[in-house]
């Protein structure tokens, strides 16, 4: 059973940092791509960063690009979203997604498993 479990959402000001977890497991690492998206209210679930598990490069949207930083603990099966210079409009619920396959793509639909889910607020 495959199980995603988002943590590190919070309250922040405008400028600050929160870092974000996703535990995973159940899954076929090695063939896996994972990814962050989020949901602001009134707006579709939009990608924001994603890797391919056995790559070291992850693929950014361009409105976190430069401000966020994923990262991944193999041994822990986790991977970590970094977010600095946080903006009101990073306010949203942040999930965590996985694919059986090798490609790392920012359509929702693409995306088998998510995670519950993690609310972060930024206040300006």
């Amino acid at each position: 059973q495959v199980q995603l479990v988002e943590s590190g959402g919070g309250l922040v000001q405008a400028g600050g940092s929160l870092r974000l977890s996703c535990a995973a497991s159940g899954l076929t690492f090695r063939t896996t791509t994972m990814a962050w998206f989020r949901s602001a209210p009134g707006k579709e679930r939009e990608f924001v960063v994603g890797i391919r598990w056995s790559d070291i490069r992850p693929s950014y949207s361009d409105s976190v690009r430069g401000r966020f930083t994923l990262s991944r603990d193999n041994a822990k099966n986790t991977v970590y979203l970094q977010m600095n210079s946080l903006k009101s409009e990073d306010t949203a619920v942040y999930y965590c997604a996985a694919r059986p396959t090798m490609v790392v793509t920012p359509t929702a639909n693409d995306y088998v498993y998510w995670g519950q889910g993690t609310q972060v607020t930024v206040s300006s």
